[in-house]
């Protein structure tokens, strides 16, 4: 019995070992996290999918943002590495990135949010076969 509970804290050890080994402070990850909170995504250890992949794709919509001074920092490493041409290009790297891993969840949120407004057009539809009338042109 005591063997099976050391297995994961073996698999734990090494895991941590070799994230360390990249450079990954899981501490530092999980900090402010209660144990067993963190969460352990996996990603494919290149980013030139994800850079291929947007080369590819027409990048023809503009979104304005505001992030922090560290992040922009961060944005302009990769740039000089050569990896994206511009912060722009960068940042929506790792947006398209940060959607792909959140995927999951994104689809139950629309799922959500598609039932919702189902309900809220049932909601209008019904209110206007009780009022008799469309209301909207007594405004």
């Amino acid at each position: 019995m005591a063997e099976q509970t050391k297995q994961p804290d073996d698999l734990w050890r090494v895991i941590r070992e070799a994230l360390a080994r990249e450079g990954i402070d899981v501490d530092l990850v999980c900090r402010g996290k209660p144990e067993g909170q963190a969460r352990v995504i996996c990603v494919a250890a290149s980013l030139g999918d994800g850079v291929q992949d947007l080369a590819q794709s027409a990048r023809d919509q503009v979104v304005m943002l505001r992030i922090d001074k560290e992040s922009v920092e961060t944005l302009d490493v990769w740039v000089a590495t050569g990896v994206a041409k511009s912060r722009s290009e960068a940042a929506a790297l790792f947006l398209r990135e940060g959607l792909r891993l959140r995927a999951g969840e994104l689809a139950e949120l629309k799922d959500a949010l598609t039932k919702m407004e189902d309900a809220r057009r049932q909601l209008q539809e019904r209110a206007k076969s009780v009022l008799g009338a469309d209301r909207s042109d007594r405004g």
